[in-house]
């Protein structure tokens, strides 16, 4: 590598390196491997850890992912480059991830960057699972790391919630909650239903296991760091593409995309959040720039045993962000132009932090009509599903309620930093500036994708769409104005009453 050109052009520093990704067929990886192929052109390959997944193998699955839409743009300008994928068989749940040693000494012959992308995202995940999935999988990639013999760059990708202690989250490593070793030595010598037990206890005041797992996975790669050149970037909520490789790519309903849909179909009545609390959204493609900024960074610096772990937390700006019920008001006004098809009513979210309220609106708002309309089902020969809907809708909202009812601050020093040692001839591609981002664009970019990659709606029935949403419009007012007229009837005539 010819470092005069590598520091000048980030293209320039890919060319002919060999970069093992995790979870490559996750929401994240799958952005990744499409920008670096496209944008990088000279990388000489990547290798992708994978699993055989719904009876298919590895270059089968594999397939099937590179026919999604996010590629018809590599697929029309580069469609060789789709050559330079090579699906590894592995498995981050297993101990040394599965690999064969066959598999293992190719990557330690050839690979010079690994990003460590995999994680199980599910807030509610057992303990043993959590931690062997995100924890001891990353020990075990820091592992394979110390053997590889020309490693330039091992990122680790956690979140930027990995410290929740802190009401400001600033650009460093933490003390973990706990020994990472105890806890990897519990979770594989202790009955699952043991665990269980003490799961309360082990995670204290964190939320959930998943937070608990990564706070612990980023003591392994803080001890790591002093023999491997390491760095960690930390997203906030990633949510739908800006405007790279297609704006509003998004293919997970996992997080408050899922509430968000659920809201787009009127589904979502009542949420469990504070109104004047911020989310820090981060969109996909700044994440995976900075992924790729972070390691041309590392991969120009020499490391010695000194060295410290590189950390940035890659997040929307503080001072530009917005809060959740302006994030949802602007949704649902973008919702009456761009609806989903088939709302069950007009979107409207009411926000409580009151768990009595919240458990009153529950059940007048989503329980009763659900069975209603449960019962109609039944009775016209469909299958009923509005009360399954509903309780997940209840479940996953309770899952984020923590982060619906608190905030945090983050520094992004580092990654201004970064910005600002991109070439002029690179800062487009690679931008990660996010001051510029038009915030309703961007929703009504978001609600588009929905349609379009996660419920799969024709966007040529538009029209249809927006007729059915008009009805129901209609419908709410109406309802509204009898439930009105109702309660002053009412009023009346217990006035009248109690005077005579």
């Amino acid at each position: 590598m010819d470092k005069n050109n590598a520091a000048k052009s980030i293209p320039a520093f890919y060319a002919g390196q060999s970069i093992l990704l995790t979870g490559a067929t996750g929401f994240l990886g799958k952005v990744y491997f499409e920008k670096i192929l496209r944008s990088c052109p000279d990388v000489r390959e990547i290798f992708i850890l994978m699993r055989p997944k719904k009876g298919l193998n590895i270059n089968e699955r594999l397939e099937q992912i590179l026919n999604l839409p996010l590629y018809d743009k590599l697929r029309q300008e580069q469609p060789l480059h789709f050559k330079k994928l090579i699906p590894i068989s592995g498995d981050t749940r297993q101990e040394n991830l599965g690999l064969s040693a066959a598999d293992r000494q190719m990557l330690i012959e050839r690979v010079n960057i690994i990003i460590h992308a995999a994680a199980s995202v599910k807030f509610n995940d057992t303990l043993k699972y959590a931690i062997l999935t995100n924890t001891r999988s990353t020990r075990d990639i820091c592992i394979l790391a110390e053997c590889v013999k020309n490693l330039i760059a091992l990122v680790y990708v956690s979140t930027a919630y990995s410290h929740l202690d802190n009401p400001f989250i600033e650009e460093k490593l933490y003390s973990p909650v706990d020994d990472w070793r105890k806890m990897i030595k519990m979770a594989e010598s202790l009955d699952e239903h043991i665990l269980n037990i003490f799961t309360a206890k082990c995670l204290n005041n964190i939320p959930n296991t998943y937070i608990f797992s990564k706070n612990l996975t980023e003591s392994v790669i803080q001890e790591y760091s002093l023999s491997l050149p390491c760095a960690i970037v930390r997203p906030s909520i990633v949510m739908n593409s800006w405007k790279d490789p297609i704006p509003g790519w998004i293919d997970t309903f996992n997080g408050p995309i899922g509430l968000m849909v659920a809201g787009g179909k009127g589904l979502l009545r009542v949420l469990f959040a504070s109104n004047y609390i911020s989310q820090n959204y981060v969109p996909v493609d700044t994440v995976v720039n900075t992924i790729i900024l972070v390691t041309w960074k590392l991969g120009l610096t020499t490391f010695t045993p000194a060295s410290t772990c590189f950390v940035v937390n890659c997040t929307f700006p503080d001072e530009k962000n917005i809060s959740l019920r302006e994030f949802c008001n602007l949704e649902f006004k973008l919702s009456e132009n761009v609806p989903l098809d088939g709302i069950v009513w007009k979107p409207n979210t009411l926000f409580t932090e009151s768990y009595v309220m919240g458990y009153v609106l529950t059940i007048a708002l989503h329980i009763l009509p659900a069975i209603l309309i449960d019962l109609v089902l039944k009775f016209l020969r469909y299958r009923p599903m509005v009360l399954e809907l509903q309780r997940k809708i209840y479940v996953s909202n309770r899952a984020l309620l923590h982060f619906m009812i608190n905030e945090w601050k983050f520094d992004n020093t580092n990654s201004q930093d970064l910005m600002a040692l991109i070439s002029s001839d690179d800062r487009e591609t690679f931008s990660i500036e996010l001051s510029n981002l038009d915030f309703e664009q961007s929703i009504r970019n978001g609600l588009i994708g929905c349609k379009k990659y996660l419920l799969y709606e024709d966007m040529k029935k538009l029209d249809k769409a927006k007729t059915h949403y008009k009805r129901m419009k209609l419908l709410d007012a109406t309802v509204k104005i009898i439930i009105t007229i109702t309660l002053l009837w009412m009023m009346t005539k217990w006035i009248l009453f109690s005077t005579f």
